[in-house]
């Protein structure tokens, strides 16, 4: 598939699915009804009822600059803390509540979790790791690649044939991008391999999930390629940002290199159903050279 056939496709997607998602670089609108930032027109010493709902692109703070024009629109490229000011030697008032209200949002993203009957409400086969519970997630990586001996068996009778491609919704480190992201993002890349004639099995959701979760859903269903789609760990531009993990044969113990990775799927980088169609565009180029990871780059570069 050329460059305009995908951009075809991804116009008739988000033709079906409300307004088209804008591009890296401009002002971007989430693909969740979630509240919407605020335009910024503050001044120093303003009364601001919620920090967080302040546009980082917009808000500049530097008092008697040479250029602030020039660099408002340095800023409007990048959610980056820049043109932030001071006060004497410190961070001014705003601009550290700022970051106090976004570091908040970041843990609150790690420890909460995901609805109970989330896999079943959006139509997955729900699984989960050997952790018990956040707690043990957080401390041991080792189990949350691990699927537990109930989830092993719930996967064999849901998946009894081989899929070409497996795909995982896993909570991550952030059940918040799952919750903002992960069904746009599923629902664009369903329809990108259906149209692409490739086969996929019934999509599961797997509770304290780590990347290598899919490594072992490789091992029971025998598929040729996993996507794992997981909430990344959040930082402080975003506790909303997604990936996807690719990975050609994947079994347990297969190498971190072998996976082809797309991040920052979230509202301020890549809209999620502008990444599923990218992903199903990947997947069938991986399918086809029968190597992801490191191997698929090198081989366009041969």
């Amino acid at each position: 598939m050329n460059k305009q056939e995908l951009s075809a496709l991804v116009a008739e997607i988000l033709k079906g699915m409300g307004p088209e998602p804008m591009v890296k670089g401009s002002d971007y609108r989430p693909t969740d009804p979630g509240p919407q930032s605020a335009d910024t027109n503050y001044r120093d010493g303003d009364f601001v009822e919620d920090v967080s709902r302040l546009e980082l692109r917009k808000l500049y703070l530097v008092e008697g600059a040479a250029d602030p024009e020039g660099f408002r629109r340095l800023k409007a490229k990048t959610p980056a803390r820049l043109g932030s000011g001071r006060c004497g030697a410190r961070y001014k008032t705003l601009t550290m509540l700022r970051f106090r209200a976004d570091h908040a949002a970041a843990q609150d993203a790690v420890f909460s979790q995901l609805p109970e009957d989330f896999g079943e409400k959006n139509g997955m086969v729900s699984l989960r790791t050997q952790c018990r519970d956040k707690d043990e997630y957080l401390t041991r990586p080792d189990k949350g690649r691990l699927l537990d001996e109930e989830s092993q068996k719930k996967l064999k009778s849901a998946v009894t044939v081989p899929p070409q491609v497996q795909i995982v919704v896993g909570d991550g480190l952030s059940s918040a991008a799952i919750a903002a992201n992960a069904m746009d993002c599923l629902a664009a890349l369903e329809d990108g391999l259906k149209l692409r004639h490739i086969q996929s099995g019934k999509p599961v959701f797997i509770r304290y999930c780590r990347v290598g979760a899919g490594d072992a859903v490789g091992d029971v269903t025998g598929c040729k390629v996993v996507c794992v789609l997981v909430g990344e760990r959040p930082g402080l531009v975003t506790d909303k940002s997604m990936s996807a993990y690719i990975t050609y044969q994947p079994h347990t113990g297969i190498s971190e290199s072998a996976r082809t990775v797309v991040s920052n799927i979230h509202a301020q980088g890549t809209p999620a159903v502008e990444a599923g169609a990218h992903i199903a565009g990947l997947i069938e180029t991986i399918l086809k050279r029968q190597v992801s990871g490191v191997g698929l780059h090198l081989e366009d570069k041969a």
